[in-house]
């Protein structure tokens, strides 16, 4: 990352569209199937990446334990996360899975800590509990309306488990191929993985072809699965545990978002658990700043 302007440009546009994925996604799964309509979006925008990619820009082909990597990444990263995440909004309310980006910066942070050997400092730990704390917050109305499932908050909890094992997997890579190249192959590998379990599931008359279902798929294709995830690699391999801080802002986003697009209220939790998140991402960000000073 050049300059902390850029940085910052980068995790601000991340937050908005990947906040924005659930929104889209609330639209288009009242046309379709969860499973067919997510492994439709992750076969098309992997399809078109890897086109860009190969056709338009000639980057190599991936070889050896490559293929490997791009497996296990495009498994945690897409098939088990989606995949897992897609049934717990079966048995969980929308008011809930806004808490559960916010688990995936404390469990990044572990297991960065676990498997790399790296040692989380203690403001690292301050700025993950004060946007949790934010999280909470501004979440409390909704928890207070919505009913919940032990099956869903355990789904939840898996699926950004795994989410969290990608993005340290990830990290922990000696990437040589091109960010686009390696993004089309775990996108494409997750639509893969889930399309048997959307074809075993599929029930015809619950699907809907209409405009409803395109410009949602549209969005999570361009935006989300192509822009959105591209972002995420370039915060990842600037500093894992940094990244995961960006995960904060998305509960937020989203919830301004659904109030601007659904309709949905703000309230003064809203704006106060906004506050402590802001605060979470520019303690992160001190500590970093001070640590490459000290290099």
């Amino acid at each position: 990352m050049k300059n902390n302007t850029t940085y910052l440009i980068t995790g601000l546009s991340f937050s908005v569209l990947w906040s924005s994925a659930s929104i889209a996604g609330k639209f288009g799964l009242n046309s379709a199937e969860p499973l067919l309509f997510f492994t439709t979006r992750f076969l098309i925008a992997g399809g078109i990446l890897l086109v860009y990619a190969h056709l338009i820009k000639s980057y190599r082909i991936p070889t050896g334990t490559e293929w490997k990597h791009l497996a296990v990444f495009g498994a945690f990263n897409t098939a088990l996360y989606l995949g897992i995440f897609i049934v717990a909004l079966q048995f969980i309310t929308a008011g809930i899975t806004a808490l559960a980006i916010a688990l995936n910066p404390l469990f990044i942070s572990l297991l960065s800590s676990i498997l790399n050997k790296r040692k989380v400092k203690w403001m690292e730990w301050g700025s993950i509990t004060l946007g949790l704390a934010g999280v909470l917050l501004a979440s409390y109305p909704l928890l207070q309306l919505e009913t919940i499932s032990i099956v869903g908050l355990f789904l939840l909890g898996l699926s950004m488990v795994t989410y969290s094992i990608g993005a340290v997997y990830y990290a922990g890579q000696n990437w040589t191929l091109q960010r686009v190249t390696i993004n089309g192959w775990q996108v494409l590998f997750g639509g893969l993985m889930t399309a048997p379990f959307a074809i075993f599931m599929h029930t015809p008359d619950s699907n809907q072809f209409d405009t409803s279902f395109w410009l949602s798929l549209l969005w999570l294709v361009v935006p989300v699965s192509i822009v959105a995830v591209n972002l995420w690699l370039i915060l990842l391999k600037a500093d894992a545990v940094k990244a995961s801080i960006w995960l904060y802002l998305c509960p937020i986003f989203g919830l301004m978002l659904s109030a601007l697009l659904l309709g949905e209220p703000l309230s003064t939790y809203t704006w106060l658990g906004t506050a402590l998140v802001l605060s979470a991402v520019f303690i992160g960000q001190q500590k970093n700043s001070t640590a490459r000073q000290s290099q």
